[in-house]
């Protein structure tokens, strides 16, 4: 049998709670630096490969406005614009012979009321759109005006507007009145 006896002035304190309270609190901060080290590393990964990738954008749009402002300086040399010239003019031409010519006759005629004739037709593509200068005769004041109130009925024609009226006096004159006007026409 053994006895402990403390023979010191002061008595022995026992570290041992404070020892193992220290050991569990440095333990939890050491897995906090590791968790919290991993969790850094792995950002500073991801924003270096977004900022690589950023980067490589930034290079192809650079190459890609240097390409665009070598375009512009080519088309805007005399050769490249008159080829652009030549190009409009020929779409033009083949955007006129392909008008609907049957179609506008079919849309107008039940729109023309006895004593009312189309004397002259002529359309312009605007913006994809056919804007139509149509010169009609009438007899008189009431075969005009059925005509433009059935004009504006009409679903295949809309912003009529009357340009030109010319009233004709001389009685051999099969038309009277003369008038100008111009039409949206939906080609479709």
């Amino acid at each position: 049998m053994k006895l402990r006896l403390n023979i010191a002035t002061a008595p022995v304190d026992n570290k041992r709670p404070f020892l193992a309270g220290v050991g569990v609190l440095g333990t939890i901060g050491l897995l906090a630096l590791v968790f919290l080290s991993h969790a850094a590393f792995r950002a500073w990964r991801a924003n270096r490969d977004l900022r690589l990738e950023i980067s490589s954008w930034e290079s192809q749009i650079r190459a890609g406005r240097q390409k665009q402002t070598e375009l512009d300086q080519y088309f805007h040399t005399q050769q490249a614009q008159q080829v652009l010239d030549r190009a409009a003019f020929l779409n033009s031409l083949i955007g006129e012979r392909s008008f609907p010519w049957t179609k506008i006759f079919m849309d107008l005629e039940p729109t023309l009321p006895p004593g009312v004739r189309v004397v002259s037709i002529s359309p312009k593509l605007e913006n994809g759109r056919a804007l139509v200068t149509l010169t009609i005769g009438a007899s008189n004041d009431d075969a005009k005006i059925k005509f433009l109130e059935s004009l504006e009925k009409s679903p295949a024609f809309s912003g009529i507007q009357v340009t030109e009226e010319r009233h004709q006096d001389q009685t051999p004159a099969a038309d009277k009145i003369v008038m100008q006007l111009t039409a949206w026409y939906a080609t479709t």
